[in-house]
């Protein structure tokens, strides 16, 4: 295959990465710089990121910074060149890891507090109305549910130490 017929494949990766970031709650352009920066064999600058993806260089700008905050790329120099240069992160593990921190220490964070107090508000109303009993019924289910995801992002951040060979070993015995 030669390089101009790997072009579309090129492209069709970013975006299917950009649309998948979306899953993760990233904008698209978040996972289009991302993907070219995995597909590349070398670090990119801003410029060939803005040619790679066709956002602007403003916006790639910004989605490096937010990306470099995540861990999910890093910066790069070129010797000689002030141009700013980033590489992908290749340790999925990793990356899962500081996507779901992120998020469990944000977002999720608020919505667990929101129905642990919800749930103490309604229990300690001491009422027997119907409507109440449902309301506690919704919102502790909705709380097991949180800490049950709560306790695989724990879970998932431990497996750092066991490195990717016995967390593979692991996934091949639980098929």
């Amino acid at each position: 295959m030669m390089a101009n017929d790997l072009l579309p494949i090129k492209q069709e990766f970013v975006e299917g990465l950009s649309n998948i970031s979306q899953f993760w709650g990233f904008p698209k352009g978040m996972g289009a710089i991302f993907a070219a920066l995995y597909i590349s064999p070398a670090p990119m600058s801003l410029d060939e990121l803005v040619a790679q993806t066709g956002l602007s260089k403003g916006a790639i700008s910004t989605h490096v910074r937010g990306l470099a905050r995540l861990g999910l790329i890093h910066p790069a120099s070129h010797l000689g060149d002030r141009k700013d240069y980033y590489s992908a992160e290749t340790d999925f593990y990793r990356a899962v890891r500081t996507i779901l921190n992120e998020r469990r220490n944000s977002d999720f964070d608020r919505a667990v507090a929101t129905a642990r107090l919800t749930l103490e508000k309604l229990e300690g109303a001491g009422s027997a109305d119907p409507e109440q009993a449902f309301l506690v019924e919704r919102i502790r289910a909705l709380k097991d549910f949180f800490d049950a995801i709560d306790a695989l992002v724990n879970a998932i951040s431990r497996l750092d130490h066991l490195g990717l060979n016995t967390v593979q070993t692991i996934l091949k015995i639980l098929k």
